[in-house]
């Protein structure tokens, strides 16, 4: 009963976020989200809301009191119509907020202010009486970039069970930070994608959500906790809590249309796409590939799932990579992945060592490698039983016409893909 009672209190806790302090009068909320950017255009998004003030005494974090916080969170109006001015770079642009009290800058910059580390702030107005003044963050790669990484977080970064609902709600509203578990291996990799081969780069890194902005300042503390390189977190929609709207409301295409965007954003720089296969990450990313012949450089797959229809998107994502003449990794485990990004030069040799010794240390198993007949991709990802499935390598044949079939180092199935994908 306490284990489920303090579950609880982080449940409601959560639920109840963000209920910040007002910056302007009759309860008034500048909230910015991380944006992201060039030395030629920047862009950002963030919410005004009126919300009633506290009445309880600062620290009082009771049972009631988290009751209290997410009456407020419920019963907050969004400011729609909202005046909002952004300055940056000598620059400066006025919008106005949707009827969800959102607002989306997109701003040219004359110039980028002093400092080479990335990140910069953009000051905001709300038009009021008084002026409510709030500050956002936006990254801008400073120097070289030798790619852009965009990667999905559940269950790619932190194991949220996406394909599993009852342990993505009870992960999502019940654990904290601190207790949600990153999959081992995955900082060091990032990191290491974040620095590249020579570990001066800083490589935008992106991270795309199905998650409510609600949950964004715990995703931020989740990023912390485990060193994992921050960025811009693209939530794909609001889910809309209110006493109107009380259920989560669809996300379309937007994951589609937010990488379209980066691509054109960053139209010099090659992508590396991370996903999982719990969800819609092959048929996003396939179709990106499709559209975009030569601007992905790899697409990483978490295999999480072994469904039959998830395996059967694989499988065609595997056909889309191969005749875009790109490379593919059905990843079990983060290292599979280290070791070929390295094999790529995206990032330092020395890195995969870094990334196996913390997947060694969360204490889980590295997978064996399998055999499938030619053109059974399905049978090598689905295992058998409770065998851990491997993790492959699908590639375009070489230009002497050959496959290169192989093995790779650690364990991994190497799957030659071409006209019809086989598998080794």
């Amino acid at each position: 009963m306490r284990r489920w009672r303090k579950g609880a209190i982080r449940a409601l806790k959560l639920v109840a976020r963000p209920v910040r302090r007002a910056q302007g009068r009759g309860g008034i909320v500048i909230e910015p989200y991380r944006g992201y950017g060039s030395p030629d255009e920047i862009f950002l998004i963030g919410r005004i809301f009126r919300q009633s003030h506290p009445d309880t005494a600062p620290g009082d974090e009771s049972l009631r009191t988290e009751l209290r916080d997410i009456a407020r969170r419920i019963a907050r109006r969004a400011l729609k119509g909202a005046a909002v001015t952004a300055r940056f770079g000598g620059a400066q642009t006025r919008v106005e907020t949707d009827r969800d009290g959102y607002f989306r800058v997109h701003l040219n910059p004359r110039s980028l202010p002093a400092g080479d580390q990335g990140w910069h702030e953009v000051a905001l107005t709300l038009e009021a009486e008084p002026p409510v003044q709030a500050r956002a963050q936006v990254f801008v790669p400073p120097g070289a970039t030798g790619c852009v990484v965009v990667s999905d977080i559940d269950d790619t970064v932190m194991r949220t069970g996406v394909a599993n609902k009852v342990k993505m709600l009870w992960r999502l509203f019940v654990e904290d930070a601190e207790n949600r578990v990153a999959f081992p291996g995955v900082a060091a990799l990032y990191r290491a994608l974040y620095v590249g081969p020579d570990g001066t780069q800083a490589n935008p890194m992106l991270y795309v959500s199905r998650a409510p902005w609600g949950l964004y300042e715990m995703l931020s503390e989740f990023f912390k906790i485990h060193g994992i390189p921050v960025g811009p977190i693209l939530f794909l929609r609001e889910w809309g809590l209110s006493w109107k709207h009380p259920l989560p409301r669809r996300a379309e295409d937007h994951k589609r249309a937010l990488i379209v965007h980066m691509l054109s954003l960053y139209r010099d720089l090659p992508f590396v796409l991370i996903g999982d296969s719990g969800q819609h990450d092959p048929e996003v990313y396939g179709r990106i590939v499709a559209d975009h012949p030569g601007r992905v450089k790899a697409v990483y797959i978490r295999n999480v799932s072994r469904d039959a229809d998830r395996i059967r998107e694989i499988e065609a994502l595997a056909q889309v990579v191969a005749e875009a003449g790109s490379h593919l990794v059905i990843a079990a485990d983060s290292t599979a992945i280290a070791r070929h990004a390295a094999g790529l030069g995206l990032i330092a040799p020395g890195a995969v060592a870094e990334v196996a010794d913390e997947h060694a240390s969360g204490g889980e198993p590295t997978p064996d490698a399998e055999t499938a007949p030619p053109g059974n991709l399905g049978a090598v990802l689905g295992g058998a039983g409770g065998t851990l499935p491997p993790s492959v390598v699908v590639e375009a044949p070489a230009r002497d016409g050959s496959h290169g079939l192989g093995r790779m180092a650690g364990g991994a199935s190497r799957v030659a893909a071409g006209p019809q994908p086989t598998v080794s």
